[in-house]
Protein backbone atom coordinates (compact mmCIF):
# COMPACT_ATOMS: atom_id res chain seq x y z
CA UNK A 1 0.00 0.00 0.00
CA UNK A 2 2.57 2.59 1.15
CA UNK A 3 4.21 1.80 -2.39
CA UNK A 4 1.27 2.26 -4.35
CA UNK A 5 0.56 5.85 -2.43
CA UNK A 6 4.06 6.48 -3.16
CA UNK A 7 3.94 5.90 -7.01
CA UNK A 8 0.35 7.93 -7.16
CA UNK A 9 1.75 11.23 -5.51
CA UNK A 10 5.02 11.17 -7.20
CA UNK A 11 3.57 10.76 -10.59
CA UNK A 12 1.12 13.29 -9.62
CA UNK A 13 3.49 15.59 -9.34
CA UNK A 14 5.74 14.54 -12.02
CA UNK A 15 2.49 15.29 -14.16
CA UNK A 16 1.70 18.72 -12.64
CA UNK A 17 5.20 19.72 -13.27
CA UNK A 18 5.07 18.96 -16.74
CA UNK A 19 1.33 20.42 -16.77
CA UNK A 20 3.39 23.90 -15.58
CA UNK A 21 6.30 23.76 -17.83
CA UNK A 22 3.73 22.81 -20.53
CA UNK A 23 2.12 26.13 -20.02
CA UNK A 24 4.90 28.34 -19.76
CA UNK A 25 6.59 27.40 -22.62
CA UNK A 26 3.42 27.45 -24.85
CA UNK A 27 2.93 31.18 -23.12
CA UNK A 28 6.02 32.19 -25.08
CA UNK A 29 5.56 30.25 -28.27
CA UNK A 30 8.12 27.44 -27.93
CA UNK A 31 8.46 24.04 -27.69
CA UNK A 32 8.35 22.29 -23.90
CA UNK A 33 10.84 19.58 -25.24
CA UNK A 34 13.64 21.08 -23.60
CA UNK A 35 12.01 22.41 -20.30
CA UNK A 36 10.85 18.48 -19.93
CA UNK A 37 14.60 17.28 -20.21
CA UNK A 38 15.54 19.83 -17.63
CA UNK A 39 12.93 18.48 -14.88
CA UNK A 40 13.86 15.50 -15.52
CA UNK A 41 17.44 16.26 -14.49
CA UNK A 42 15.99 17.84 -11.57
CA UNK A 43 14.12 14.67 -10.41
CA UNK A 44 16.38 11.84 -11.38
CA UNK A 45 19.28 10.45 -9.36
CA UNK A 46 21.10 13.07 -8.14
CA UNK A 47 18.48 15.84 -9.13
CA UNK A 48 16.99 18.35 -6.69
CA UNK A 49 14.14 16.20 -5.86
CA UNK A 50 14.04 12.55 -6.71
CA UNK A 51 11.13 10.53 -7.59
CA UNK A 52 12.81 6.79 -7.40
CA UNK A 53 8.86 5.30 -6.77
CA UNK A 54 8.11 6.75 -10.41
CA UNK A 55 10.90 5.36 -12.41
CA UNK A 56 9.41 1.99 -13.38
CA UNK A 57 5.99 3.67 -14.87
CA UNK A 58 8.57 6.65 -16.51
CA UNK A 59 10.39 4.20 -18.17
CA UNK A 60 7.41 2.14 -19.46
CA UNK A 61 5.58 5.37 -20.56
CA UNK A 62 8.54 6.38 -22.63
CA UNK A 63 8.73 3.47 -24.50
CA UNK A 64 4.91 3.80 -25.17
CA UNK A 65 5.55 7.95 -25.62
CA UNK A 66 8.67 7.17 -29.09
CA UNK A 67 6.28 4.37 -30.66
CA UNK A 68 3.11 6.74 -30.60
CA UNK A 69 5.31 9.84 -32.01
CA UNK A 70 6.02 7.44 -34.84
CA UNK A 71 3.21 6.04 -35.41
CA UNK A 72 1.06 9.49 -35.90
CA UNK A 73 4.33 10.15 -38.23
CA UNK A 74 3.88 7.97 -40.05
CA UNK A 75 0.27 8.21 -40.17
CA UNK A 76 1.71 11.54 -42.49
CA UNK A 77 2.31 9.56 -45.44
CA UNK A 78 1.56 6.24 -47.82
CA UNK A 79 3.72 3.67 -48.20
CA UNK A 80 4.72 4.55 -51.55
CA UNK A 81 5.07 8.10 -50.93
CA UNK A 82 7.36 7.56 -48.44
CA UNK A 83 9.57 4.60 -50.24
CA UNK A 84 9.97 6.75 -53.50
CA UNK A 85 11.53 9.58 -50.65
CA UNK A 86 13.36 6.91 -48.96
CA UNK A 87 14.75 5.83 -52.21
CA UNK A 88 15.75 9.31 -53.55
CA UNK A 89 17.52 10.24 -49.90
CA UNK A 90 19.99 7.26 -49.84
CA UNK A 91 22.65 10.17 -51.21
CA UNK A 92 21.23 11.71 -48.01
CA UNK A 93 21.90 8.68 -45.78
CA UNK A 94 25.52 8.17 -46.86
CA UNK A 95 26.20 11.86 -46.13
CA UNK A 96 24.42 11.69 -42.66
CA UNK A 97 26.48 8.80 -42.08
CA UNK A 98 29.50 10.19 -42.97
CA UNK A 99 29.20 13.72 -41.83
CA UNK A 100 28.26 12.47 -38.36
CA UNK A 101 30.16 8.99 -37.41
CA UNK A 102 33.49 10.24 -38.03
CA UNK A 103 33.72 13.06 -35.84
CA UNK A 104 32.81 10.55 -33.05
CA UNK A 105 34.80 8.13 -33.81
CA UNK A 106 37.69 10.51 -34.04
CA UNK A 107 36.53 11.65 -30.54
CA UNK A 108 36.64 8.30 -29.10
CA UNK A 109 40.28 7.83 -30.40
CA UNK A 110 41.11 11.01 -28.45
CA UNK A 111 39.25 10.22 -25.17
CA UNK A 112 41.81 6.96 -24.99
CA UNK A 113 38.67 4.75 -26.20
CA UNK A 114 39.87 1.16 -27.76
CA UNK A 115 38.13 0.79 -31.12
CA UNK A 116 35.07 -0.77 -30.26
CA UNK A 117 34.28 2.18 -27.80
CA UNK A 118 35.32 4.60 -30.73
CA UNK A 119 32.55 2.41 -32.62
CA UNK A 120 30.36 2.85 -30.13
CA UNK A 121 31.30 6.63 -30.12
CA UNK A 122 30.60 6.69 -33.76
CA UNK A 123 26.84 5.76 -33.45
CA UNK A 124 26.41 7.96 -30.76
CA UNK A 125 26.82 10.86 -32.86
CA UNK A 126 25.59 9.47 -36.24
CA UNK A 127 22.03 9.33 -35.49
CA UNK A 128 19.59 11.64 -34.20
CA UNK A 129 16.63 11.36 -31.74
CA UNK A 130 13.19 9.97 -33.26
CA UNK A 131 11.33 10.62 -30.75
CA UNK A 132 12.58 14.63 -30.05
CA UNK A 133 12.63 15.28 -34.13
CA UNK A 134 9.03 13.87 -34.28
CA UNK A 135 7.65 16.04 -31.41
CA UNK A 136 9.30 19.29 -33.31
CA UNK A 137 7.97 18.79 -36.47
CA UNK A 138 4.48 18.85 -34.57
CA UNK A 139 4.57 21.07 -32.53
CA UNK A 140 5.99 23.84 -34.93
CA UNK A 141 3.26 22.45 -37.48
CA UNK A 142 6.33 21.76 -39.81
CA UNK A 143 4.67 18.04 -41.00
CA UNK A 144 3.09 19.83 -44.18
CA UNK A 145 6.39 21.32 -45.20
CA UNK A 146 8.41 20.91 -48.48
CA UNK A 147 11.92 19.58 -46.20
CA UNK A 148 9.70 17.23 -44.09
CA UNK A 149 9.55 13.91 -46.24
CA UNK A 150 13.38 14.80 -46.80
CA UNK A 151 13.93 14.92 -42.91
CA UNK A 152 11.48 11.69 -42.13
CA UNK A 153 13.63 10.07 -44.73
CA UNK A 154 17.11 10.28 -42.99
CA UNK A 155 15.26 9.90 -39.44
CA UNK A 156 13.90 6.48 -40.46
CA UNK A 157 16.99 5.20 -42.87
CA UNK A 158 18.75 6.29 -39.61
CA UNK A 159 16.88 3.99 -37.48
CA UNK A 160 16.70 1.13 -39.85
CA UNK A 161 20.61 1.06 -39.84
CA UNK A 162 20.61 0.96 -36.35
CA UNK A 163 18.73 -2.41 -36.92
CA UNK A 164 21.79 -3.54 -38.34
CA UNK A 165 24.57 -1.41 -35.92
CA UNK A 166 23.63 -2.37 -32.75
CA UNK A 167 23.53 -5.81 -32.90
CA UNK A 168 26.41 -6.07 -34.66
CA UNK A 169 28.42 -3.71 -31.52
CA UNK A 170 26.11 -5.74 -28.95
CA UNK A 171 28.12 -8.75 -30.50
CA UNK A 172 31.83 -7.65 -30.56
CA UNK A 173 31.08 -5.36 -27.41
CA UNK A 174 30.40 -9.01 -25.68
CA UNK A 175 33.54 -10.55 -26.88
CA UNK A 176 32.30 -11.94 -30.30
CA UNK A 177 33.87 -12.35 -33.76
CA UNK A 178 33.00 -10.36 -36.95
CA UNK A 179 31.18 -13.72 -38.39
CA UNK A 180 29.18 -13.80 -35.24
CA UNK A 181 27.87 -9.99 -35.83
CA UNK A 182 27.95 -10.59 -39.45
CA UNK A 183 24.91 -12.92 -38.90
CA UNK A 184 22.96 -10.88 -36.62
CA UNK A 185 23.53 -7.86 -39.07
CA UNK A 186 22.11 -10.46 -41.77
CA UNK A 187 18.88 -11.14 -39.55
CA UNK A 188 18.09 -8.04 -38.66
CA UNK A 189 18.35 -6.45 -42.19
CA UNK A 190 16.26 -9.50 -43.39
CA UNK A 191 13.58 -8.57 -40.46
CA UNK A 192 13.26 -5.34 -41.63
CA UNK A 193 12.62 -6.50 -45.44
CA UNK A 194 10.02 -8.33 -44.68
CA UNK A 195 8.43 -5.52 -42.63
CA UNK A 196 8.58 -3.16 -45.06
CA UNK A 197 7.44 -5.62 -48.00
CA UNK A 198 4.38 -6.68 -45.62
CA UNK A 199 3.44 -3.04 -44.99
CA UNK A 200 2.94 -3.25 -48.81
CA UNK A 201 1.15 -5.46 -49.11
CA UNK A 202 -0.86 -5.66 -45.86
CA UNK A 203 -2.05 -1.66 -46.21
CA UNK A 204 -5.53 -2.49 -47.20
CA UNK A 205 -6.52 -5.43 -45.38
CA UNK A 206 -4.54 -3.55 -42.09
CA UNK A 207 -7.08 -0.13 -42.79
CA UNK A 208 -9.84 -2.24 -42.85
CA UNK A 209 -9.29 -4.44 -39.54
CA UNK A 210 -9.26 -1.34 -37.32
CA UNK A 211 -11.74 1.31 -39.08
CA UNK A 212 -14.71 2.03 -37.04
CA UNK A 213 -16.51 4.79 -36.27
CA UNK A 214 -16.32 4.40 -32.79
CA UNK A 215 -13.45 6.44 -31.33
CA UNK A 216 -12.82 4.40 -28.31
CA UNK A 217 -12.77 1.02 -30.85
CA UNK A 218 -10.43 2.66 -33.08
CA UNK A 219 -8.06 3.88 -30.26
CA UNK A 220 -7.88 0.02 -28.71
CA UNK A 221 -7.71 -1.09 -32.04
CA UNK A 222 -4.78 1.34 -33.40
CA UNK A 223 -3.27 0.84 -30.42
CA UNK A 224 -3.20 -3.02 -29.75
CA UNK A 225 -2.02 -3.04 -33.76
CA UNK A 226 0.89 -0.98 -32.89
CA UNK A 227 1.88 -2.51 -30.04
CA UNK A 228 2.10 -5.48 -31.41
CA UNK A 229 4.02 -4.78 -34.32
CA UNK A 230 6.26 -2.81 -32.40
CA UNK A 231 7.02 -5.79 -29.83
CA UNK A 232 7.59 -7.82 -33.12
CA UNK A 233 9.50 -5.52 -35.11
CA UNK A 234 12.02 -5.17 -31.56
CA UNK A 235 11.93 -9.01 -30.60
CA UNK A 236 13.88 -9.49 -34.75
CA UNK A 237 16.38 -6.93 -33.38
CA UNK A 238 15.26 -3.84 -34.96
CA UNK A 239 13.94 -0.18 -34.08
CA UNK A 240 10.21 -0.46 -31.97
CA UNK A 241 9.89 2.92 -33.52
CA UNK A 242 10.34 1.99 -36.87
CA UNK A 243 7.66 -0.25 -36.52
CA UNK A 244 5.26 1.86 -35.42
CA UNK A 245 6.17 4.09 -38.32
CA UNK A 246 5.13 1.00 -40.08
CA UNK A 247 1.62 0.55 -38.80
CA UNK A 248 1.08 4.82 -39.65
CA UNK A 249 2.32 4.70 -43.03
CA UNK A 250 -0.31 1.40 -43.86
CA UNK A 251 -3.24 3.60 -42.18
CA UNK A 252 -4.36 5.92 -45.16
CA UNK A 253 -7.44 8.13 -45.62
CA UNK A 254 -10.45 8.55 -43.74
CA UNK A 255 -8.91 5.82 -41.29
CA UNK A 256 -5.81 8.05 -40.90
CA UNK A 257 -7.31 11.14 -40.01
CA UNK A 258 -9.43 9.36 -36.72
CA UNK A 259 -6.53 7.77 -35.81
CA UNK A 260 -4.87 11.48 -35.79
CA UNK A 261 -7.41 12.32 -33.49
CA UNK A 262 -8.09 9.80 -31.24
CA UNK A 263 -4.08 8.96 -30.67
CA UNK A 264 -3.28 12.51 -30.35
CA UNK A 265 -4.16 13.78 -27.10
CA UNK A 266 -2.63 10.07 -25.71
CA UNK A 267 0.67 10.59 -27.86
CA UNK A 268 0.99 13.97 -25.69
CA UNK A 269 0.83 12.52 -22.73
CA UNK A 270 3.25 9.40 -23.44
CA UNK A 271 5.63 11.98 -25.13
CA UNK A 272 5.83 14.44 -22.11
CA UNK A 273 7.12 10.87 -20.32
CA UNK A 274 9.24 9.93 -22.95
CA UNK A 275 11.34 12.92 -22.79
CA UNK A 276 11.61 13.37 -19.15
CA UNK A 277 12.48 9.94 -18.76
CA UNK A 278 15.68 11.03 -20.81
CA UNK A 279 16.62 13.48 -18.22
CA UNK A 280 15.47 10.87 -15.52
CA UNK A 281 18.25 8.52 -16.84
CA UNK A 282 20.97 11.18 -16.53
CA UNK A 283 22.80 12.14 -13.07
CA UNK A 284 23.94 15.63 -13.53
CA UNK A 285 26.85 15.03 -11.30
CA UNK A 286 28.15 12.56 -14.09
CA UNK A 287 28.05 15.36 -16.64
CA UNK A 288 30.42 18.34 -15.01
CA UNK A 289 33.95 16.71 -14.95
CA UNK A 290 33.58 15.84 -18.85
CA UNK A 291 31.62 19.01 -20.23
CA UNK A 292 34.20 20.85 -21.80
CA UNK A 293 34.88 18.01 -24.07
CA UNK A 294 31.17 17.38 -24.60
CA UNK A 295 30.39 20.66 -25.81
CA UNK A 296 33.26 20.97 -28.38
CA UNK A 297 32.20 17.60 -29.85
CA UNK A 298 28.60 18.68 -30.07
CA UNK A 299 29.33 22.10 -31.36
CA UNK A 300 31.25 19.97 -34.00
CA UNK A 301 28.20 17.64 -34.40
CA UNK A 302 25.39 20.24 -34.59
CA UNK A 303 27.14 21.89 -37.26
CA UNK A 304 27.61 18.30 -39.48
CA UNK A 305 23.77 17.12 -38.78
CA UNK A 306 22.62 20.85 -39.85
CA UNK A 307 24.90 20.30 -43.17
CA UNK A 308 23.08 16.65 -43.13
CA UNK A 309 19.79 18.49 -43.44
CA UNK A 310 20.87 21.39 -45.66
CA UNK A 311 21.60 18.64 -48.67
CA UNK A 312 18.76 16.16 -47.91
CA UNK A 313 16.22 19.24 -48.13
CA UNK A 314 18.31 20.74 -51.58
CA UNK A 315 17.35 17.43 -52.49
CA UNK A 316 13.80 17.91 -52.51
CA UNK A 317 14.38 21.41 -54.12
CA UNK A 318 13.23 23.27 -50.54
CA UNK A 319 14.64 26.95 -50.14
CA UNK A 320 17.37 27.99 -48.21
CA UNK A 321 15.40 28.54 -45.13
CA UNK A 322 13.75 24.81 -45.55
CA UNK A 323 17.16 23.65 -45.79
CA UNK A 324 18.48 25.66 -42.62
CA UNK A 325 14.90 24.24 -40.49
CA UNK A 326 15.55 20.41 -42.08
CA UNK A 327 19.31 20.78 -40.39
CA UNK A 328 18.32 22.46 -37.29
CA UNK A 329 15.48 19.89 -36.35
CA UNK A 330 18.07 16.92 -36.78
CA UNK A 331 20.28 18.39 -34.14
CA UNK A 332 19.19 16.33 -31.41
CA UNK A 333 20.69 13.19 -30.03
CA UNK A 334 18.82 11.21 -27.86
CA UNK A 335 17.62 7.32 -27.26
CA UNK A 336 19.69 5.45 -29.30
CA UNK A 337 22.56 7.22 -28.38
CA UNK A 338 21.92 6.38 -24.30
CA UNK A 339 21.73 2.52 -25.42
CA UNK A 340 24.70 2.45 -27.80
CA UNK A 341 26.40 3.49 -24.69
CA UNK A 342 24.66 1.22 -22.46
CA UNK A 343 26.24 -1.77 -24.47
CA UNK A 344 29.77 -0.85 -24.08
CA UNK A 345 30.72 -1.00 -20.54
CA UNK A 346 32.71 2.04 -19.84
CA UNK A 347 31.93 4.40 -17.29
CA UNK A 348 33.54 7.40 -19.02
CA UNK A 349 31.60 6.71 -22.03
CA UNK A 350 28.14 6.48 -20.24
CA UNK A 351 29.11 9.77 -18.73
CA UNK A 352 30.23 11.61 -21.85
CA UNK A 353 27.28 10.08 -23.40
CA UNK A 354 24.55 11.53 -21.39
CA UNK A 355 26.39 15.09 -20.79
CA UNK A 356 26.04 14.79 -25.04
CA UNK A 357 22.93 14.11 -25.34
CA UNK A 358 21.58 16.81 -22.76
CA UNK A 359 23.08 19.23 -23.94
CA UNK A 360 22.01 18.54 -28.25
CA UNK A 361 18.50 17.73 -27.08
CA UNK A 362 17.91 21.13 -25.26
CA UNK A 363 19.92 22.59 -28.00
CA UNK A 364 18.70 21.33 -30.38
CA UNK A 365 15.02 22.38 -30.25
CA UNK A 366 16.19 26.11 -29.54
CA UNK A 367 18.03 26.19 -32.58
CA UNK A 368 15.35 25.13 -34.21
CA UNK A 369 12.61 27.68 -33.09
CA UNK A 370 15.23 30.66 -33.56
CA UNK A 371 14.76 29.40 -37.52
CA UNK A 372 10.93 29.90 -37.25
CA UNK A 373 11.82 33.34 -35.08
CA UNK A 374 13.63 34.08 -37.73
CA UNK A 375 11.80 33.96 -40.60
CA UNK A 376 8.79 35.70 -38.86
CA UNK A 377 10.70 38.73 -38.36
CA UNK A 378 12.15 38.58 -42.11
CA UNK A 379 8.70 38.52 -42.90
CA UNK A 380 7.15 41.23 -40.71
CA UNK A 381 9.90 42.98 -41.87
CA UNK A 382 8.99 42.57 -46.04
CA UNK A 383 5.31 43.91 -44.80
CA UNK A 384 6.56 46.73 -43.01
CA UNK A 385 9.03 48.10 -46.41
CA UNK A 386 6.01 47.22 -48.26
CA UNK A 387 3.97 49.24 -46.37
CA UNK A 388 6.14 52.08 -46.32
CA UNK A 389 7.28 51.62 -49.91
CA UNK A 390 2.81 51.80 -50.55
Amino acid sequence: MHDSSALLIELGIVLAALATLAALARRFGYSPVPLYLMAGLALGPGGVAPVPAAGAFVQTGASIGVILLLLTLGLEFTVGEFAASARRHIPSAWADFVLNAAPGATAGWLLGLDWIGSLAMAGITWVSSSGIVARLLSDLRRLANRETPAVLSVLVLEDVAMAAFLPLLSVLASGGTWWQGALSVAAAVAAITLAFAATHRLSGPLGRIVDTDDPEMLLLRVLSLTLLVAGITELLQASAAVGAFLVGLALTGQVADRTRRVVAPLRDLFAAVFFLAIGLSINPRDMLPVLPAVLALAAVTAATKVATGWYAAKRDGAALRGRLRAGTVLIARGEFSLVIASLIAVPKLSAFTAAYVIVLAVAGPLATRLTVRSRRRSTHAGTAAGAVTD
